[in-house]
């Protein structure tokens, strides 16, 4: 899946590109940027992962980099 539809939800949650954008330190255009793109950074991941309180998570984001987490993991 591409992170497109991810990023789309991270800015449906938070309300609009603009407000996804200051949650995470970039601008609306970088947001913009990424969606257009369906690709987000390393770092831009963690950073919706916060903002979104991982309902959106880096790992669904940019699983080239990191895998899901265990079980035990995601129920702590």
């Amino acid at each position: 899946m591409s992170a497109g539809p991810l990023i789309q939800a991270a800015i449906t949650l938070l309300g609009s590109e603009a407000k996804l954008g200051a949650a995470c330190g970039v601008s609306q255009a970088a947001i913009w940027k990424a969606k257009r793109a369906k690709r987000v950074s390393a770092e831009l991941a963690v950073q919706i992962e916060r903002a979104t309180k991982g309902a959106i998570s880096r790992h669904r984001l940019r699983p080239d980099l990191w895998s899901a987490p265990l079980p035990e993991e995601s129920a702590a």
